[in-house]
């Protein structure tokens, strides 16, 4: 069942890209956005979780493309947008979606860890939304949504370089948005605590039990969440 209508959010004709989409909280939102309408371009880091997810979307009825790139890489990025125009055209909606996460002190994590995902939550997010940005606001009409997190609200030991990375995704969007919003631009930050998927490396019978209990959010009713807040 579609979770938009056209009344309500139509995204019809235009190209939505979803990064780290293969699968979890990215498919979701891949997939709430397909039954509004729009193409669906997605990418992962490796060949195996593209395929996955493409089968995914084919047996979910979607028509999705894929695209191996790892996205800190700038030339990587450059490269994937050249095919993303050829194939589908211009992007219309950007989803900031690829994470990671460890648990642990700051100073145990290895610091290649932490440089990686300083990266992934930080840089590249910034770099794709002036990107995809600059050409929105020339079209005077375009969608950004930002993944942060429920930490970006409150500094937790154990998660705290991965929590104020969300900070700065939080704060970026709502000064991105207000810079945006009469040239039609519209950027939404979503801020979800736990949800259920693979992030925290828990086995499935326990991740039941914590849905049951509402202690994680099930990623498809986040998703409805965050498209309807577009």
């Amino acid at each position: 069942m579609s979770v938009c209508t056209p009344k309500s959010f139509d995204l019809t004709g235009k190209v939505a890209l979803i990064t780290g989409a293969s699968y979890g909280i990215g498919f979701a939102i891949a997939t709430a956005m397909a039954n509004c309408g729009a193409t669906i371009v997605f990418n992962d880091i490796k060949q195996e979780l593209v395929d996955k997810g493409l089968a995914a979307y084919k047996e979910a009825g979607i028509e999705a493309h894929g695209y191996v790139c790892d996205v800190t890489n700038e030339d990587a990025v450059n490269e994937m947008v050249k095919k993303i125009t050829a194939d589908v055209g211009h992007i219309n909606v950007l989803v900031n979606n690829a994470g990671m996460y460890r648990f642990g002190e700051t100073l145990d994590i290895d610091s290649g860890f932490t440089t990686k995902m300083l990266a992934l939550h930080v840089l590249t997010p910034t770099r794709l939304c002036l990107l995809f940005g600059q050409d929105m606001r020339r079209q005077r009409h375009g969608y950004i949504l930002n993944m942060s997190s429920v930490t970006a609200w409150l500094a937790y030991p154990g998660i705290n370089v991965y929590g104020a990375t969300k900070r700065y995704l939080r704060n970026f969007s709502r000064g991105l948005h207000t810079e945006l919003r009469d040239y039609g631009v519209y950027v939404t930050a979503v801020c979800p605590g736990a949800v259920d998927t693979d992030l925290y490396n828990l086995n499935e019978k326990l991740r039941r039990r914590l849905v049951r209990s509402g202690i994680m959010l099930p990623p498809g009713k986040l998703a409805r969440k965050a498209v309807r807040a577009l």
